[in-house]
């Protein structure tokens, strides 16, 4: 009986290592579906979360907003509802990593143009320079898609707190005034519920990548 075991090792282990290759394949495929995180302060790291709320661990949401666009329409959350959305913070002047920002919204735009859960909302942080005749100017340039994509100005306080205390998009501290200046690559992917489900490197193409494949994830998630 040994002599036949012996005999048949050298099967036994290709069809031990078949079979484990089968299982997994079948585990991956019955496995597909990863929902996304929904992010709160305390998920994320303390750099981008204001002190006020560093502490809180659930039902973190998008806050109310009221801003103007490219085109001087009000716009507010209720443009977004039942929306999935990617946010992120730029100015029309700045020559660092803002259009490479852009360029990837850009980009995003145009996967998303037929997609009609999908939407995209740019902030300015120097609303005082971005005007809507500027934002005008400046989504003519860069192909805007106005039915897709709100470029938006208005109360500089209100946009830095939207940043710092609800898309947790900021590493530095600040109250909005003059003087307060902030400036990241950070794109925020933001789904029906308002709720943050991802953070991504905007001047990243891997990242763009990964943010479209998330997209699609997001959308298979059970409502």
């Amino acid at each position: 009986m040994f002599s036949f075991f012996k005999e048949y090792k050298g099967f036994a282990i290709v069809f031990a290592g078949i079979s484990l290759v089968i299982v997994l394949i079948i585990y991956n495929t019955l496995n597909v579906y990863k929902p996304l995180p929904i992010y709160q302060p305390a998920m994320v790291s303390t750099e981008l979360v204001d002190s006020t709320i560093q502490h809180k661990k659930k039902y973190h949401k998008i806050a109310d907003f009221k801003l103007i666009n490219q085109n001087g329409k009000t716009i507010t959350q209720n443009d977004y509802k039942d929306k999935i959305y990617v946010a992120d913070f730029f100015f029309t002047t700045c020559q660092t990593i803002c259009p490479i920002m852009t360029d990837h919204m850009a980009q995003i735009q145009k996967e998303i143009m037929n997609d009609n859960d999908v939407m995209l909302l740019s902030h300015t942080v120097t609303p005082d320079i971005d005007t809507v005749a500027q934002l005008k100017r400046y989504a003519e340039k860069k192909g805007v898609n106005d039915a897709k994509w709100n470029l938006v100005t208005g109360d500089k306080k209100q946009i830095y707190r939207l940043a710092r205390k609800s898309y947790l998009a900021v590493k530095d501290n600040g109250n909005g005034d003059a003087f307060d200046m902030i400036h990241t690559e950070n794109f925020m992917l933001i789904d029906k519920k308002r709720q943050i489900r991802g953070f991504y490197d905007g001047t990243n193409p891997e990242d763009i990548e990964r943010l479209l494949n998330d997209i699609v994830v997001l959308k298979a998630e059970k409502k």
